[in-house]
């Protein structure tokens, strides 16, 4: 390695929790497949043609077959994925520790971005429903973004933050609609 010259991602860069999937290599070949997602992807709907395709300089790309897990619940995590094609399960244990599916999720969807962000444990499982090719940006890329890119890395951590604000909004709406009704029921009163 020389000094002063920035050297693609190895398999050593890459996230080992990915390891067992099929690395295709950057994402910039996929650029015209993650523009096609701009009207579909929360993410990305703000986002220019050409801050898609440099977006993608800064991602890699992964194939996994069906039933492959992608996500883990309980890692650590520092990257985040985007949907490319296929369908990918999101599955959580119960309070009787049985794995349940709660959601289905398909191209220009992202999972992951809480950890990414936070390094926290992951949430959930996230299992290929069937072949599934993803785009995955690193929390490492991230902040590359931030420096070479200023504009574009401000713009990815802005739609980043409204995304989880609308999910965290979702999620406190329905988790008092269930406390509403978990009341009326405790109190004997039924809906008609």
């Amino acid at each position: 390695m020389q000094r002063g010259i920035a050297l693609p991602n190895t398999m050593f860069d890459r996230p080992r929790e990915l390891a067992h999937l099929m690395h295709v290599g950057d994402a910039s070949q996929y650029s015209e497949q993650l523009r096609a997602l701009i009207p579909k992807c929360t993410l990305l709907e703000n986002f220019s043609p050409p801050e898609v395709r440099l977006l993608a300089h800064f991602m890699d790309v992964y194939r996994a077959a069906p039933g492959a897990g992608i996500i883990r619940e309980g890692d650590g995590g520092d990257f985040m994925v985007m949907i490319l094609e296929g369908r990918v399960e999101v599955r959580k244990r119960d309070r009787w520790n049985e794995m349940r599916v709660i959601a289905e999720v398909g191209p220009g969807r992202t999972l992951g971005e809480m950890s990414m962000i936070d390094g926290e444990p992951r949430f959930a499982d996230c299992v290929a429903a069937e072949q599934v090719v993803i785009a995955v940006m690193q929390r490492e890329s991230l902040a590359r973004i931030i420096v070479e890119q200023p504009m574009l890395g401000a713009k990815i951590l802005m739609e980043l933050v409204l995304m989880l604000s609308q999910r965290l909004r979702a999620t406190s709406a329905r988790l008092v609609k269930a406390l509403d009704a978990q009341a009326r029921r405790d109190s004997g009163l039924h809906e008609d």
